[in-house]
């Protein structure tokens, strides 16, 4: 069985497709940092400046996790506004665009699995 998925905050969700849709609806509004938790206590993490998408899968709260990256990509990001008001810029290499992020996301949610392509840089 594949896992569900669900936003860290309470925010309710009935599908994959739900979260993304969640998702995009959470970007557009300016709420830049979004958190999900899984039914098999994984966490899945969404940070973007709205251009670019700092993605992270930590396998529990406590572990280091792995974040998708573009190793080609140049240059620096900034604007990437945490919930608690903390602004952080990022070396492009180290985030995504932010479609290739809904993406991910949306694979992930779905199949419980990254998609074929994206590449992660463990951080454990």
């Amino acid at each position: 069985m594949i896992e569900s998925w669900a936003f860290a905050d309470g925010a309710a969700t009935s599908s994959p497709q739900a979260v993304l849709e969640e998702l995009r609806s959470r970007v557009a509004d300016g709420r830049f940092e979004t958190w999900l938790t899984s039914s098999a206590g994984r966490l899945l993490a969404v940070v973007t400046n709205n251009e670019r998408a700092m993605v992270m899968l930590l396998n529990a709260a406590d572990d280091p996790g792995e974040h998708a990256v573009a190793p080609a990509a140049g240059g620096r990001s900034k604007g990437f506004v945490l919930s608690n008001g903390q602004h952080d810029e990022y070396p492009d290499e180290d985030t995504v665009p932010l479609e290739d992020a809904f993406r991910i996301v949306d694979h992930i949610v779905t199949t419980g699995s990254s998609p074929i392509g994206t590449t992660w840089v463990t951080d454990r």
